[in-house]
């Protein structure tokens, strides 16, 4: 039987998608609870934080294993494992790794040490298995879209990477290039990040070349939208999006934006140089590529470590 297990992040899909799919890698079936830090603790850094457990009431639970992402996470965990609880940290915790029993960081963060676990990507829950189960679901729904099909996710300003109005237009642009002289169909999807209008650009723009954008209403079709390509484009600003997009086997095109991150220069280095993906210049762009997935070896390293 499984032990207990919990995820303590701040309610942010993509640090509860990464803690997610580690978990699930695991074996485990965590339960989620939200982090909300309130003023005073706030305005710290979590690290600085004098009572991490007034986060959330945490100070006599969970029980059982734990699973902590981000700066907040960390913090909680760290205090909670002087009380003898087990917690594996996702992300660089930005504090002494020892007041972890694991940490799961990115080869981009260059975190090194005995309880360490480095992957090449961030952690992310695009199973195989759960890509098949969202193509039978999602196939029949893009039928109508032509092929080849190519998966557009966007992602949004996060200051590092500026997308506007300006960026999204010539993106669209971009598209529509691919689509008339390629031939390609385009399902689109864009994220809590994304701003207004540049969501509205590029729908009317995709919406014109025949293609499909989701509204935001009913399922989710991300993971139908791996699934399904034949290729994707993803906006440069998203690890987590480009994590999950190599997980698949179809050529992966990076849309770039203005703007400069030293964790995404690395990140997206390492794929360069191995050629799995490649910058988008407004045509298709195939060649053979393997898909790049660490979660199920992260995953197979905890229960390992941890004695699972």
């Amino acid at each position: 039987m499984s032990p207990d297990s919990w995820i303590l992040t701040e309610p942010y899909a993509g640090l509860q998608a990464q803690a997610l799919g580690l978990a699930e890698a695991a074996g485990l079936r965590p339960t989620t609870i939200d982090l909300n830090p309130r003023p005073p603790l706030a305005w710290l850094p979590p690290a600085m934080w004098p009572a991490p457990l007034r986060v959330g009431g945490l100070a006599t639970r969970p029980e059982g294993l734990l699973f902590t992402a981000g700066g907040s996470g960390a913090a909680v965990g760290a205090a909670l494992r002087r009380r003898g609880r087990r917690v594996v940290q996702v992300q660089n915790p930005r504090m002494d790794i020892r007041k972890f029993d694991l940490v799961v960081a990115n080869a981009h963060d260059q975190l090194v040490g005995p309880n360490v676990i480095v992957v090449r990507h961030a952690l992310h829950r695009a199973r195989p298995e759960v890509l098949a189960a969202a193509r039978q679901v999602w196939a029949p729904r893009f039928a109508k879209v032509q092929r080849p099909l190519v998966a557009v996710l966007i992602g949004g300003s996060n200051g590092r990477f500026r997308l506007g109005l300006p960026e999204a237009e010539d993106l669209g642009l971009k598209l529509s290039e691919m689509a008339v002289h390629d031939k390609a169909g385009i399902v689109l999807t864009a994220s809590r990040r994304t701003a207004p209008e540049v969501r509205e650009s590029l729908s009317a723009r995709v919406k014109s070349l025949g293609g499909w954008v989701w509204d935001g209403q009913g399922d989710n079709p991300y993971f139908g939208m791996l699934a399904c390509a034949d290729a994707i484009v993803v906006t440069i600003d998203s690890i987590s999006m480009i994590s999950e997009a190599i997980a698949t086997g179809v050529p992966v095109m990076l849309a770039d934006l203005p703007g400069n991150s030293r964790r995404n220069r690395l990140f997206l280095k390492e794929l360069l140089d191995v050629d799995r993906v490649r910058h988008f210049v407004g045509r298709m762009d195939w060649w053979p590529v393997t898909p790049m997935d660490d979660t199920p070896r992260a995953g197979m390293e905890v229960r390992r470590w941890l004695g699972l």
